[in-house]
């Protein structure tokens, strides 16, 4: 094993280095059509008119559209964690009579000029009778349709005797958390180009990203149309974040436009836009009661959450609360324990998942009912933890109950051995005397951690084609996507490793649907593991079948070919032939232009990396600014390809989960208008408000659910970020239990140093 385990350079960074990416926008052929959408501008209401006549006389129009011109296409379907009773609640590609909150697509406008168009929508009148908006999803729900309600779904999941767990109690608590509404702002917004190519005699939709294989099923059959008549194509993208891919009304929209007008259509949405109609995400109400002992033992978790969906159940379904009850009890052994979550439709932005969805707010909610546990029992918030942990001797540990369709089974884990490694290297015992020291010498400073699960490598499948050119060229063909996380490198890496070639002469094919017949694409943290280990089978087959033609070239026996350096040799002092004739030979005997293997990959279990992020911070009470002095994530990932990814990730991770602790929030007014639409209210950290972060990668954990133990690290670095930052304000301010909610805005702080004084 040579490549598995390096941090070699990204193959990705050199288009992108040297100005050769190519992005939605990139994306221009003649005569298309620019695509704007008009946007209902009230929360909540029926549709009275839409007046289009003024737009429709400008030159350069070249058509208005609304809902009745795409009355007979169905709402955008599920993809993920579909229950029981949705389908009413899911969103049409123009709003239908109603709109249902500020930013709904409610009418098109096609022009020859993208500034055309959007002078042009900007001419479309919508007269809309306004209705009261759902704004609390705490608050009763309302009708929805006749004969439902504002309440789309309750999803439960438990397992033991909690009734007893509360008998048996020493003491009860009963706390209240909460996270704000906030979501991933990708430095390039959403666009689309959609054309008939008539040569192929298909639709064409380039700057897919995330799922493409799933868009164009899901388009195709909405359409009418069979696979093979529409293709999607991605190109570089300008982060994915989970919320960016999915598909939305827009992209739907394009194919239908590209057919019945008869030219391409490009649709790019400005930043506006993006705040306003991206899926949002978090904006969770935690209501726990929790059964702890004398020992600060919890024995028993009750948990009512209410969700805020916004106005459509989009294509994620009830993912996010799935994901959040699903793993709420996180590393600790919690014998009793059930979560109920409401999920809730308000007149906000629709909401799906978001990096580490369900998991952030729920490791937030978990991590300060621990640190309350300890203050109520009067002992360290680190034992605290120490004596809820999952002995290792317990794995793998089963929770009795699913999340996205597979059974919840804590693959592997050193909990508490990860945690005395993480105190060893900041060396807890001298932290916490020097915060003593500076805090009484007036300073306000703090330290908290957050412990975390995550879950990684969802299935149940991948694909994976290999193929060798004459000249050595190897392409991996598969069905996943990039959004930047390192998909070429990494794919490559494997390999090269099965076949002893460079991981620079490995190309890796992804997002282009017309190359792979199928694929899940990437989410989930799901690529390392799955499409890594159908490369590796799939390398590993074309090695043994090259294996006995190189012995026939080189006229040695099998067991002595060796692959090295991209040549196959029989042993180090023998003959040996470049990789490439090996593979010109073995293609000549297969019928085919180039050597070929391929592979697929299932799997019924995901896995379970974990983690722990330690947050130290400073407060200035006169301006309630609140600086972060250092960032430790301790990450225990089974096996890493590429250590230096993996801490990449780990640090954008991080800053995500920064701005949601401290600075961004969607938040509306009483009648559902949007006050976060622009940078100017909706914050994001900088460069400045970022620390250094620093990563500890552990690999002592391997997965069993898969040969090489690889498990996933797209959320390492965001899961445990708010809890351990309210752990830290507690700690500076002298205040247990303090922080209930995020972001912990100056204001929010203001208010609560205020209230202590």
């Amino acid at each position: 094993m040579t490549l598995i385990g390096k941090s070699v350079t990204r193959l990705e960074d050199g288009p992108l280095l040297t100005g050769r990416g190519r992005f939605a926008d990139d994306y221009n052929v003649p005569r298309q059509l620019h695509m704007r959408v008009v946007r209902a501008p009230a929360a909540h209401g029926r549709i009275a008119a839409i007046r289009t006549e003024d737009a429709r006389a400008m030159e350069g129009v070249a058509a208005v559209w609304t809902g009745a011109d795409v009355a007979d296409i169905p709402p955008i379907d599920f993809r993920l964690s579909r229950v029981e009773g949705l389908e009413p609640y899911r969103q049409p590609i123009l709003a239908q009579g109603v709109v249902r909150y500020v930013g709904e697509p409610v009418a098109l406008v096609f022009a020859e000029e993208r500034y055309i168009a959007e002078d042009a929508a900007d001419a479309v009148l919508v007269e809309i009778d306004e209705a009261a908006p759902y704004i609390d999803c705490t608050e009763t729900p309302p009708g929805f349709l006749p004969g439902l309600d504002c309440e789309a779904a309750l999803v439960e999941k438990y397992y033991g005797d909690l009734d007893a767990a509360f008998a048996d109690a020493d003491d009860i608590l009963e706390v209240e958390f909460a996270v704000g509404r906030h979501s991933g702002v990708p430095i390039e917004t959403r666009g689309a180009l959609g054309l008939y190519n008539g040569e192929r005699g298909r639709i064409e939709l380039y700057g897919a990203a995330k799922v493409p294989h799933y868009n164009r099923n899901a388009i195709a059959a909405m359409l009418g149309l069979g696979r093979d008549d529409l293709q999607l194509f991605e190109g570089h993208v300008g982060g994915g974040f989970g919320m960016r891919g999915e598909l939305y009304p827009e992209d739907v929209l394009v194919c239908i436009a590209a057919t019945r007008l008869g030219r391409p259509v490009k649709w790019i949405e400005d930043r506006r836009e993006n705040l306003l109609a991206l899926n949002h995400s978090r904006d969770q109400v935690h209501r726990i009661r929790a059964a702890i002992d004398s020992r600060g033992f919890v024995l028993g978790l009750d948990d009512e959450i209410f969700s805020d969906q916004g106005a459509y159940v989009r294509s994620h379904g009830v993912t996010v609360v799935d994901l959040a009850t699903a793993m709420l009890p996180g590393p600790y052994l919690i014998p009793a324990y059930r979560a109920r979550a409401h999920v809730r439709l308000t007149n906000k932005t629709p909401a799906g998942t978001y990096r580490a969805p369900g998991r952030y707010e729920s490791t937030f909610a978990r991590e300060r009912l621990l640190d309350a546990v300890a203050d109520r029992v009067g002992i360290d918030r680190i034992e605290v933890r120490r004596r809820n942990l999952i002995p290792a001797d317990r794995m793998p540990y089963s929770r009795y109950f699913q999340a996205m369709e597979t059974p919840v089974l804590l693959d592997s884990g050193l909990y508490e051995d990860l945690l005395d490694r993480l105190l060893d290297r900041v060396d807890y015992p001298t932290l916490q005397g020097d915060l003593a020291r500076r805090r009484a010498a007036g300073e306000c400073v703090g330290v908290g951690i957050g412990y975390f699960v995550e879950k990684s490598g969802l299935g149940p499948f991948d694909d994976v084609r290999i193929e060798i050119a004459r000249d050595g060229a190897i392409e991996a063909i598969t069905g996943v996507a990039s959004v930047g996380q390192g998909v070429e490198t990494v794919i490559a890496q494997i390999c090269a490793e099965a076949l002893g070639a460079d991981y620079r002469d490995v190309t890796v094919t992804h997002g282009q649907t017309d190359r792979i017949e199928r694929g899940m694409g990437a989410f989930a943290s799901r690529v390392t593991v799955m499409t890594g280990m159908a490369a590796h089978i799939a390398a590993t087959r074309l090695r043994d079948a090259l294996t006995p033609v190189a012995a026939r070239l080189l006229q040695t026996h099998e067991d002595g070919i060796v692959f090295a350096d991209g040549t196959v040799s029989a042993g180090a002092d023998g003959p040996s032939a470049p990789l490439g004739a090996v593979a010109a030979a073995l293609a000549e005997d297969q019928g085919n232009e180039r050597a070929t293997a391929e592979a697929t990959f299932e799997v019924e279990h995901m896995t379970y990396p974990y983690g722990i992020h330690l947050v130290q911070l400073a407060i200035d009470r006169e301006t309630c600014g609140i600086g972060i002095e250092r960032f430790v994530v301790a990450f225990d990932i089974g096996r890493a390809v590429n250590p230096m990814l993996v801490e990449g990730q780990i640090h954008g991770g991080a800053a995500q989960g920064l701005g949601g602790a401290l600075y961004e929030e969607f938040l509306y007014d009483d009648s559902g208008q949007p006050l976060s639409a622009s940078f100017v209210d909706y914050l994001i950290p900088g460069s400045e408000e970022i620390p250094r972060v620093d990563s500890l990668v552990r690999e002592d954990a391997p997965s069993g659910t898969n040969p090489l133990g690889l498990k996933g690290a797209g959320e390492a670095g965001i899961n445990g970020a708010g809890a351990a930052v309210a752990a830290a304000i507690d700690d500076a301010i002298g205040r247990p239990g303090a922080i209930t909610r995020l972001p912990v805005t100056p204001a929010r702080l203001f208010a609560l140093l205020n209230e202590e004084a």
